[in-house]
């Protein structure tokens, strides 16, 4: 078939899990022959490099379109990619004491900020030994007690993301239900962390079973902290969770989501 001549719009260049699945499908794209252009009205991309052509623009409708098939926003979240350099071969060796993800910019009511700290507050109050480690696209809010974190990071490039996931054992993921997919949720699983996800719609649909997380209700940072709990103290669950984590994290691959993105990209520019 004919390569396809793809233009995503991109609102801002900044961190996020959208631009990074946004960035992960062009380069897909590219490498099976299709040309990509990513039109934005954010600042020069400075987190990842990318193989598609940059155009930049105040207003998207200064941007002649023609000839182009404009990318609608639902294939982000209906063909998510992780990066490969996310995916383990392997079970790496835990940390003492357990290295705890937790991610997302607290300013971000979606991303639960407060009841992963809540969690944390809740295992410690039982005894259980952690470092909690943050990782956010932008400084900590006055509200954050950071005097629970034993390390904060801020704007990490991917490759930077991925080394510190590869570094941490557990990933805490207090989201809540606006959350329309969860890329960190998926790369934490790739990295064969084992995990501790709110109940949503989100996180639960990854795989018919859900055997790959625990989960707690959202909204409710005790039975996130019981989860973690439970996870702390059972070597033998994490290592179930890391390993089918693993499992499920590989519909996520580029050479897995590809095909399916072209076809659907297809069918959309001949009907539109």
């Amino acid at each position: 078939m004919t390569p396809l001549r793809l233009a995503y719009l991109l609102d801002e260049t900044s961190i996020s899990g959208s631009a990074r699945i946004a960035l992960a499908q062009a380069d897909a794209l590219i490498d099976r022959g299709h040309q990509v252009r990513l039109v934005t009205k954010g600042l020069p991309l400075t987190w990842r490099n990318s193989r598609a052509e940059w155009v930049y623009v105040d207003d998207f409708r200064e941007y002649d379109a023609t000839g182009d098939f404009v990318v609608p926003a639902e294939v982000l979240t209906r063909f998510p990619i992780v990066d490969e350099e996310f995916f383990r071969s392997r079970l790496p060796r835990e940390c003492d004491p357990p290295r705890v993800l937790l991610c997302g910019a607290s300013q971000d009511e979606v991303n639960g900020v407060d009841d992963g700290y809540g969690a944390a507050a809740h295992a410690r109050w039982f005894h259980q030994k952690l470092e909690l480690i943050r990782a956010s696209p932008w400084a900590p809010s006055r509200e954050e007690p950071l005097e629970a974190v034993q390390e904060f990071h801020v704007g990490l490039t991917t490759i930077e993301m991925t080394r510190l996931a590869h570094a941490c054992d557990i990933l805490i993921a207090p989201n809540r239900s606006e959350e329309r997919f969860g890329l960190t949720a998926a790369e934490a699983l790739a990295s064969a962390l084992a995990c501790v996800f709110t109940a949503i719609p989100s996180f639960l649909a990854f795989d018919e079973a859900h055997d790959y997380a625990l989960f707690a209700p959202e909204n409710n940072a005790v039975e996130l902290g019981e989860r973690l709990i439970e996870l702390l103290g059972d070597a033998r669950l994490r290592h179930r969770l890391r390993t089918r984590g693993r499992e499920v994290a590989e519909q996520w691959r580029a050479e897995k989501v590809v095909p399916r993105l072209e076809a659907h990209l297809y069918e959309q520019r001949d009907e539109a």
